[in-house]
């Protein structure tokens, strides 16, 4: 528009003017500085388009190979807890394999959404809306199962002469389908909710923006329901974890107990505290983003998020393996052995 009315200046500069060489030198000026105005623009759209691929680049390395390196951690992780009868029989270790693998598809999950997001790859509707209703379902899955693993160590401290009674593996396995029944059902009310807004009028179900959980909160039905879970979650889940080691440091310091198993039941039990602080944290997710995208630049937003899925995502998953398989005296030499890929020394 500029160029066109530059133009039209020119013209009228050469009609009004006698002299024909002044005409064509200030055609020839004005035309050397749109030329130079808009190579400068250029100029500054390609360094702004190199930094942002170079920033893509250096941000999915950092994240990506420390998330690949996990994964394999965590697989071996679990080959380990199911290559022996001692932990696959052990209530303990099955909710410990629970736990790690929802931390594992996960984790794949949002790395492969990550990925997705960087190569700037835009699904349709029902795709991002597969991959986003199985993050949330292995999601939801590791608070629950943190709870369960601190009410195990609750009665393991406080009521030692049930404990074998109470916590059975047919106990164990109940336990874990009502984690995942109660997770698969957060699920079903979220497609629900999805199921009433009104696709038939969109033009075509290709996304516009890249594929995330917040991006499938197509109404405020739904924003309002992810909003109420996330909080019932937080506060049941902080709540019995809490009372629980509440329990474990009240029987420690009773006399009847054994103060070496209360110890180390106080001390597992305040893990699960931390890891399920910083588990929470993932389902609080979405309220934090989106009540800061509303007042944030979307370029800072971005950043922001590669930094939330870091230290919320990641973190979180990649400690469970550390945590339960190098803190463990009967895992880690077993583990050792496998990740060393079964050398003689750790045998």
């Amino acid at each position: 528009m500029s160029h066109c009315f530059s133009n039209r200046n020119q013209r009228k500069l050469c009609s009004d003017t006698s002299t024909g060489d002044k005409c064509i030198f200030r055609v020839k000026f004005s035309s050397k500085m749109s030329y130079g105005n808009q190579t400068q623009t250029l100029n500054i759209t390609a360094e702004q388009q190199y930094v942002g691929l170079l920033e893509r680049v250096v941000f999915s390395t950092l994240i990506g190979m420390p998330c690949c390196l996990f994964l394999f951690i965590n697989g071996i992780m679990l080959f380990t807890l199911r290559s022996k009868a001692a932990f696959r029989e052990t209530c303990r270790y099955i909710l410990l394999y629970n736990l790690l693998f929802s931390d594992t598809v996960l984790l794949a999950l949002s790395q492969l959404m990550y990925i997705m997001a960087v190569c700037r790859i835009l699904p349709t509707y029902p795709v991002c809306g597969v991959l986003t209703m199985l993050n949330r379902l292995t999601n939801e899955i590791s608070p629950l199962t943190l709870v369960v693993m601190c009410m195990e160590r609750y009665v393991a401290v406080c009521y030692p002469l049930r404990h074998a009674t109470i916590i059975t593996v047919r106990n164990t396995a109940i336990a874990i389908i009502v984690v995942w029944a109660f997770s698969s059902l957060n699920v079903l009310i979220r497609v629900l909710l999805l199921l009433n807004f009104p696709f038939d009028q969109l033009q075509s179900l290709q996304m516009t923006d890249f594929c995330s959980d917040i991006a499938m909160l197509l109404g405020p039905m739904s924003d309002i329901y992810d909003i109420a879970y996330t909080g019932f979650v937080f506060v049941s889940a902080g709540v019995a974890v809490t009372c629980s080691y509440i329990g474990v440091m009240v029987a420690a310091r009773s006399a009847s107990t054994d103060k070496v198993s209360a110890r180390k039941a106080r001390n597992t039990v305040l893990l699960h505290l931390m890891q399920l602080g910083l588990t929470l944290l993932s389902t609080m997710h979405g309220p934090i983003v989106i009540s800061l995208s509303t007042t944030l630049q979307r370029l800072l937003m971005v950043r922001i998020k590669n930094i939330f899925y870091v230290f919320i995502y990641i973190l979180p998953r990649c400690l469970s393996s550390l945590i339960y398989g190098l803190r463990d005296q009967t895992i880690r030499p077993v583990l050792m052995y496998y990740l060393c890929c079964r050398l003689p020394k750790f045998q």
